[in-house]
């Protein structure tokens, strides 16, 4: 539950921040901050091992799909797209994962599987259908939006895939997400504008709350669950349209509307299908 809670938020603090800074310098800061706190935590203070060998490999990789890519198209996106759709977006990982296990962990092909992506899909699109009207969403917002979902969904069966030993959870969140805030900082100075960036209370509150409570408990949260089982993990992804929309609504009164009920109707329809028949 406070996973979820915590996951769903993400979408508001970004909003949050984006009416005081470009993007990728919420990201880099975002990055930046978690990354060093929890290496903090897990090298100086628990005395954690660091990674060997093949592991850093192996959290570059996981870095570049769930940080760079995913993270970085995410927050760009979030410019062309309400906070309320960007919670349900982030609702629809289950779908993109059990499609993903398709491909790199040679499950077998159902067709409800791609039923379930194209309910989750429509959802998405449904919810967002009368914000395009006014500007408020954008087409190339909403599909760069789905494509980081995507990466994120790769990158979660990427790491569920492989072997990390005795690496513990912080360690590799750590290094995952300072290696690819690293792989992300020359697209950030490449598009960086000074004036755009104003670095007062909206920019920091909504990036330590990224930094804090997302990045390092929400995803911290997220790794134990899917050491615990993929699938199933995908599960607690259920509640975020609900929580995302509230907090939405609340903070950013983002309007709740018909579209809106019935578009996180076919993505939990669509969820439900993933995880029944996975």
């Amino acid at each position: 539950m406070l996973f979820a809670f915590l996951w769903a938020s993400a979408s508001t603090a970004t909003k949050i921040a984006l009416d005081s800074s470009q993007p990728l310098v919420i990201a880099q800061v975002r990055f930046a901050v978690a990354g060093i706190i929890m290496l903090f935590f897990a090298h100086l203070l628990r005395r954690e091992k660091l990674p060997q060998g093949v592991e850093w490999k192996q959290i570059t990789i996981y870095g570049l799909l769930n940080i760079t890519i995913y993270l970085g198209c995410y927050v760009v996106a979030m410019q062309n797209v309400t906070a309320g759709v960007g919670a349900l977006a982030i609702a629809t990982n289950p779908l993109f994962i059990s499609f993903s296990s398709i491909f790199f962990l040679k499950k077998r092909l159902k067709p409800e599987v791609f039923i379930a992506l194209f309910l989750g899909t429509t959802g998405v699109v449904c919810a967002s259908w009368p914000l395009l009207k006014d500007a408020s969403i954008t087409l190339s917002g909403l599909a760069l939006l789905l494509f980081s979902m995507l990466s994120y969904s790769i990158g979660a069966i990427y790491f569920s895939a492989k072997k990390w030993n005795d690496l513990s959870i912080l360690t590799i969140n750590g290094w995952q997400t300072t290696i690819g805030g690293l792989l992300l900082l020359p697209f950030t100075l490449w598009e960086y504008r000074g004036n755009k960036n104003h670095f007062d209370f909206k920019f920091w509150g909504g990036t330590l709350w990224l930094a804090v409570f997302v990045s390092i408990f929400a995803i911290q949260l997220w790794l134990w669950l899917l050491k615990k089982n993929t699938v199933k993990a995908g599960l607690w992804l259920f509640l975020c349209p609900v929580f995302g929309f509230a907090i939405a609504a609340v903070i950013l009164n983002d309007v709740i509307s018909v579209y809106t009920v019935i578009g996180v109707l076919f993505v939990m329809i669509g969820l439900f299908l993933s995880q029944r028949e996975t």
